[in-house]
């Protein structure tokens, strides 16, 4: 087992209910990095930042240890360059710098401790000397509410371009998380917390269960003296030089399976072997050199009711790939109209009569499906994802009703596929892919043959519900 499963069986096998604590520092501990840096790259690309507060980030970012006294100096000097905006405005800066920088840098692994409290019923916060504008949209995408932050003065719904409070941090950040405990009578012998810095020591002595996470030196040092467990996850910010490597390895790969198959198609004339060749061949050969492993649950799901709608939960381009890997052969997809532009890749999806969707122009997507339903009529499958887009997390979107529309009108089921973890090993915007072992469930089909119109939105509902519960409770080929 590795040590994160471990963390999140010592969460499951804990106490339930919102009278424990479970308390997260928010930078390099569920991020990849520091949100600020995201603040001043941004000032830098856009030219206003100065030459002075570019020497003093660098040399700020160049020391070892920063005291509490200094702490507060630096973080009021940021906060100052606020000053005069509005919470909204505030709330549109860093929503956007979420999207743009952010969000990429989430750690999957943070995303999995943070839902393991929440299913214990615990009351989860991010403790953090950011302010809480850094950190709310990465709270609204785990469903945290409480966020425990670095206080800034409002005047007249303005930033005054001051604090107000102490910050949280150091000794600021363990009070804090004391207050809040007192004030939802939460007792400190049953609270977790989470952090990465030297700076968290004092948090996290104040906790019962401590974790340290990608730990600086004296943090771990004082973990392995206190005995704390230690947890390092995967960098996100960028691929290594070998998760890269295996990238253009891996595209390579794909690359001589479409001209092999592309040969066989010139010789036979036969369209759809063709493809089915390039797809075993692209994805056994891509999986191989990228070093991924597949643990599927439910297999015979994927062969037993085709043709079928198979419906996936959508977290980057690997998941394309995994579904070639699964599917293997009969199959087409919907992909987005600007698809087909992709070299190489988009004169394959035409190949293998993919729907393109121009999502600009619902009439057209409308139409776009037309074809989508001969091909399940002459016995292909089609893949698509009902969220419509990617995800930052493995939180399960809203479905779209598009692929249900499909399998009632071409009179077949739908079968889910559902991702538990394809996102680690390839985040959504990502260029990149990691080794890894990706799990699969694949569950029993959802007959849409009895379905009404006037009851799609209960149906869908409970069937985006199906791939929830199998994330929150993932069965093994014993319990499925």
């Amino acid at each position: 087992m590795k040590p994160i499963d471990e963390a999140i069986q010592r969460v499951l096998d804990g106490p339930r209910g919102p009278k424990t604590g479970a308390f997260f520092d928010f930078d390099g501990t569920l991020i990849d990095g520091y949100s600020a840096a995201a603040f001043y790259m941004d000032r830098i690309k856009r030219r206003d930042m100065t030459r002075a507060e570019l020497i003093d980030v660098l040399k700020l970012s160049r020391k070892k240890e920063i005291t509490d006294e200094e702490f507060t100096v630096i973080i009021g000097q940021g906060i100052v360059d606020w000053a005069g905006m509005t919470e909204q405005d505030m709330r549109d800066l860093w929503g956007r710098l979420w999207q743009e920088r952010i969000a990429p840098t989430l750690f999957p692994e943070g995303w999995r401790l943070v839902q393991a409290h929440r299913r214990m019923g615990h009351t989860v916060a991010i403790a953090s000397s950011a302010t809480r504008y850094q950190i709310e949209p990465l709270a609204a995408e785990y469903g945290i509410e409480h966020i425990l932050a670095t206080p800034v003065k409002i005047r007249n719904g303005k930033l005054s371009g001051g604090l107000d409070g102490p910050p949280a941090w150091g000794d600021g950040k363990a009070a804090a998380v004391k207050a809040f405990c007192k004030a939802h009578k939460i007792p400190l012998g049953k609270t977790y917390g989470y952090a990465n810095g030297d700076e968290d020591i004092a948090f996290l002595r104040t906790v019962k269960h401590a974790t340290a996470v990608q730990p600086k030196l004296l943090l771990e040092t004082t973990a392995n003296e206190a005995g704390w467990p230690v947890l390092r996850f995967d960098a996100r910010k960028r691929g290594s030089a070998t998760a890269m490597a295996r990238t253009v390895g891996a595209y390579g790969a794909m690359g001589l399976s479409f001209l092999a198959g592309l040969g066989y198609y010139r010789a036979t004339g036969e369209s759809r072997k063709s493809v089915d060749l390039i797809t075993q061949m692209a994805a056994d050969s891509a999986f191989t050199v990228l070093g991924v492993k597949v643990d599927v649950v439910g297999e015979e799901h994927l062969w037993e009711h085709r043709p079928c709608v198979f419906a996936l939960n959508h977290q980057s381009k690997f998941d394309m790939f995994a579904m070639m890997y699964l599917v293997r052969r009969g199959f087409t997809g919907v992909a987005k109209a600007e698809a087909r532009n992709v070299p190489g890749f988009g004169r394959f999806m035409e190949m293998a009569e993919v729907a393109f969707l121009d999502r600009a122009n619902s009439t057209k997507a409308v139409d776009a499906l037309k074809p989508a339903v001969d091909r399940l009529k002459r016995g292909l499958s089609v893949c698509i994802a009902p969220e419509g887009t990617r995800s930052w997390t493995p939180k399960i979107g809203k479905f779209k009703k598009g692929p249900f529309h499909l399998a009632m009108q071409a009179g077949v089921p739908i079968v889910p596929v559902v991702f538990r973890n394809s996102g680690e090993i390839m985040g959504r915007n990502d260029q990149t892919m990691r080794a890894g072992t990706l799990q699969v469930a694949v569950l029993s089909p959802v007959d849409v043959s009895t379905w009404k119109v006037d009851e799609m939105d209960v149906r869908i509902e409970e069937v985006r519900q199906r791939y929830i519960d199998t994330l929150e409770n993932w069965p093994t080929k014993e319990t499925k």
